[in-house]
């Protein structure tokens, strides 16, 4: 199936229009099939993996290489690219020494605490209150149109509350967990050369925990870490574009220009080609032998495979962005004022909230 600019202006307009756009990507290590690879470690008890990692009714063990999250905040900074960054303003935080943060790279995005810090507090603020009152989402996107699409939940404010639109996550089948040791050897014998006593470092060696071991003066042994895994089934990246949340932005005056301006934006994000490199020893391409295409998915279950390039999501978030109108980026300064106003506003209300349970 050809997509044509009416084909999307349909898919983004039509109440009975199609559900959904899908993808299955298959990936691999660029060291091969069999290579190790290493997924995100999170904090664990003693007799858990650090992984994340699922066993299924089969025995399978399933590993998440990259979370739904992540992913988001991988997708996102993609705006600030020179050949991408005329779609969404470009809005940018000065903080401590000269040092600049793109509002696309805060992982809460419009509802992130640095934006309650900086002079897009109040137009954020005024824009959630809107979308809660009326529906109307249009102010979002003039300040930040990435929170509709990869979605926003203003927590510790107004508590506004936006689903993603474009959702993704990389996920390995099959997986074989290792272990790993290693042995850390100072390149001098620091006690022969009398900055410590022989004793110091019998006492200390062996010991990661040991001031010397710490500043790498002594032999340390790192014994039975996390090793990464490897893949015996297959490593497959799946990204959704729901459809059905995009035409839920049905208020106000500009709802179908502002429809059109985001499934643009949300078309971009998920055709672009995936960030190969996740982490340390997580390298990963498309899989040239399995490549696949998009489906659209329709109210009754039926699939449709359908021609979607980078190229032709880029001309029409293009054409859309222009109808809608992208604000010009601010330069703002984060503010250690507001800062600490928030922080005590917030322990206030933890302190409220306390009093009137215990009441």
């Amino acid at each position: 199936m050809t997509v044509t600019h009416e084909t999307l202006n349909a898919w983004a307009d039509d109440g009975l229009g199609p559900v959904a756009l899908t993808v299955r990507q298959r990936l691999v290590p660029v060291e091969g099939g069999a290579a190790v690879v290493f997924p995100p470690t999170y904090a664990k008890s003693d007799t858990r993996s650090p992984y994340d990692i699922d066993t299924l009714a089969d025995g399978t063990k399933v590993c998440t290489l990259d979370s739904v999250g992540s992913q988001a905040n991988r997708m996102e900074p993609q705006f600030k690219r020179p050949d991408l960054a005329h779609l969404v303003p470009q809005h940018e935080i000065v903080y401590g020494n000269d040092q600049v943060l793109s509002i696309l790279e805060a992982g809460h995005r419009l509802g992130d605490a640095v934006i309650r810090c900086t002079d897009l507090q109040a137009p954020a603020q005024e824009a959630f209150v809107t979308f809660q009152v009326t529906g109307d989402a249009a102010p979002i996107a003039e300040l930040a149109p990435t929170s509709l699409v990869f979605g926003v939940w203003d927590s510790r404010d107004t508590q506004a509350k936006l689903p993603r639109l474009v959702q993704s996550v990389i996920r390995a089948w099959d997986v074989s967990e290792l272990r790993r040791s290693a042995q850390y050897v100072p390149p001098l014998d620091y006690a022969d050369l009398d900055v410590f006593s022989d004793e110091d470092k019998e006492k200390q060696e062996g010991n990661p925990k040991s001031p010397l071991a710490q500043r790498g003066y002594v032999h340390v042994p790192s014994v039975d870490q996390h090793g990464g895994v490897v893949v015996h089934g297959r490593i497959e990246r799946t990204v959704t574009v729901n459809l059905i949340g995009l035409r839920r932005l049905d208020h106000g005056d500009r709802a179908q220009a502002l429809r059109r301006y985001i499934l643009g934006l949300a078309l971009v994000a998920a055709t672009e080609p995936p960030e190969a490199f996740l982490r340390q020893g997580c390298l990963l391409t498309l899989d040239p032998e399995h490549l696949a295409g998009w489906t659209l998915v329709a109210r009754d279950g039926s699939r449709t495979s359908i021609d979607l390039t980078p190229a032709a999501a880029l001309g029409y978030a293009t054409a859309a962005a222009e109808a809608f109108g992208v604000a010009p980026g601010r330069r703002v300064v984060f503010d250690k004022a507001r800062a600490h106003v928030d922080v005590g506003d917030a322990a206030g209300r933890k302190k409220g909230g306390r009093a009137k349970a215990a009441s």
